[in-house]
């Protein structure tokens, strides 16, 4: 078919204010008082409708059009209560730490590229106080994502990748979850076609 003008990715998406993203009374409780604690992926339109809200007011981001492939998913606690938003979406293309830590050849990451995810989008709403809630939210996300990726691009994930700002993050909660460091990207950001820097500070 034709290429249909949209919007291009990375822009910021304009979110409008519902009743859903509203400020909720404080929550404090311990993981245990959580349970159950699941992750919802993100399918019908409300879902769709509070995720991008949620991203939208709460995220220092906002909520940005994802490049390629995308999962979102909610995070509920006690089978009801929404306490966190996350998004999975197509991995950064060229890294150089990474790629040096992978160890692949320019070839080889043009054709295995498609098996690393990287989580784009990472947030606990901010009335939400519960110990180890991210780094456990991080770990059931990694158990699940694979299976669902698969499902839905018959692609299936082997290797996944994220950026914190350093200026902003510390990023214990990865560490926590067992995530591997393994250095910082050169600030250009993903539409730096001529190898300049656009402004951008690097990330861990």
């Amino acid at each position: 078919p034709k290429l249909r003008r949209g919007r291009r990715a990375g822009t910021r998406t304009h979110v409008p204010l519902t009743r859903w993203g509203v400020a909720k009374p404080e929550f404090s409780a311990t993981l245990k008082q959580c349970w159950p604690l699941e992750l919802r992926c993100v399918n019908s339109r409300s879902d769709h409708a509070l995720w991008r809200e949620l991203v939208g007011r709460y995220h220092y981001l906002g909520c940005a059009t994802a490049y390629g492939a995308k999962l979102r998913y909610l995070a509920v606690a006690r089978g009801e209560m929404v306490v966190g938003c996350m998004e999975y979406s197509s991995a950064a293309w060229r890294l150089a730490r990474r790629d040096q830590w992978i160890g692949w050849s320019a070839t080889q990451r043009r054709s295995r590229l498609q098996c690393v995810v990287q989580h784009s989008r990472f947030l606990l709403l901010p009335w939400v106080h519960v110990r180890s809630l991210a780094s456990h939210l991080l770990s059931l996300s990694v158990r699940r994502v694979a299976d669902d990726w698969e499902q839905r691009y018959a692609i299936r994930p082997v290797l996944a990748e994220t950026m914190v700002d350093r200026q902003r993050f510390v990023g214990t909660c990865y560490r926590a979850a067992n995530w591997i460091e393994v250095g910082d990207s050169q600030g250009r950001g993903r539409r730096d076609r001529y190898h300049q820097r656009h402004g951008a500070a690097p990330k861990r």
